[in-house]
């Protein structure tokens, strides 16, 4: 990393140290427990927004760049137990994306048309399309989850009987992997986010729930019992995350102890991904080059002179001669990569 007069040069971020510790591809016996839940990699909250700051703003130019190269899709699923943070983190990491481009979906009990139809049916339909990123909140995870826990619900499904047999759980990891390879040999990629959050710090949040009134609306009495059957829910995970982790579709076991660290896993994970994509603007346009021509002198015509469109690069190198940047939080400094000498005025360059 190069410096001068102190400053470190803006450049890259490296956010691999967010991502890598966190994932699991099936590459190795996986066991839950060996995961903390209060993880803050090294960080503290102030340091930990700004680098927050820095992943949503490049989330945004990436996101903008995939829905114009409209070839690759993105698909998000977040689980976790209650209270352990979905909601706020979809609103905090995705607060800088361009609505046009991106879909949230939240999966809640089926309704009558969805148990007409396979248990996968209701989320195929919602994926997104080419260029966009879509967002499940809970999935058709909870299938092997909520409805482990509670097996009378399977009852509820109008599948066969004879085909609902004690490898039930086993089918349904081998079918939702087998749909998610076909997915990801299509152009979707699938990252898959486990919010993984202590019992006590549940506790907390739901307390919270209840002492402040505009926070009742998020309680359920049946909050507390699904609690009760915590050991269950567990165990429910530590099988889907065991059975269905692959490479084409990791699942990434997030700490959710504190909001502002698994939030900047969440982003880091997603921009990591998608600079490995190679996305880019179209540089071709269906009109010919002379077609495009003809386009302008039309318009010009209907107008005043106007000016010669300046360089955007110019025009940014002449603003940075005016208004000194700011210097980078330190955390972010000691992170920076690929980084350029700075200016010898003291400026960035």
């Amino acid at each position: 990393m190069a410096k001068k007069n102190g400053k470190a040069s803006r450049g890259e971020v490296n956010l691999s140290r967010y991502v890598d510790p966190f994932r699991v591809d099936g590459s190795r016996e996986f066991h839950l427990k060996f995961h903390k839940t209060d993880e803050k990699g090294g960080l503290d909250k102030d340091t930990a927004k700004d680098l927050l700051d820095a992943s949503r703003l490049r989330l945004r130019a990436l996101q903008e760049t995939l829905y114009a190269h409209d070839r690759w899709s993105l698909l998000l699923i977040f689980q976790g137990m209650d209270a352990a943070g979905k909601d706020s983190a979809i609103e905090h990491v995705m607060s800088g994306v361009n609505p046009q481009g991106c879909q949230v979906f939240s999966f809640k009990q089926p309704s009558t048309k969805e148990l007409d139809h396979d248990f996968m049916w209701r989320s195929m339909i919602a994926l997104p399309e080419r260029g966009r990123i879509g967002i499940f909140n809970r999935s058709y995870y909870e299938e092997m989850l909520v409805v482990r826990v509670h097996p009378e619900i399977l009852a509820q499904e109008k599948i066969p009987q004879r085909l609902v047999t004690k490898n039930v759980w086993q089918e349904r990891f081998e079918d939702v992997s087998n749909i998610e390879r076909y997915l990801t040999r299509n152009g979707t990629v699938v990252l898959k986010f486990f919010l993984h959050v202590s019992k006590e710090e549940q506790r907390k949040r739901f307390l919270e729930r209840l002492d402040e009134p505009s926070k009742n609306w998020k309680f359920s009495l049946a909050d507390v019992k699904e609690r009760a059957l915590w050991d269950r829910y567990y165990a429910a995970y530590q099988e889907v995350l065991r059975h269905t982790s692959s490479s084409y579709a990791p699942w990434y076991v997030v700490p959710a102890d504190h909001k502002w660290f698994s939030r900047l896993v969440i982003s880091s994970t997603i921009v990591s991904t998608l600079e490995k994509l190679g996305l880019s603007y179209p540089t071709k346009s269906e009109a010919s080059p002379s077609e495009l021509k003809k386009a302008q002198v039309a318009l010009e015509k209907e107008g005043p002179p106007r000016r010669k469109a300046v360089s955007t690069k110019r025009t940014a190198k002449a603003v940075s001669k005016v208004v000194p940047r700011p210097p980078l939080p330190k955390e972010i400094a000691d992170t920076v990569g690929g980084a350029k000498p700075a200016a010898s005025n003291g400026q960035r360059s």
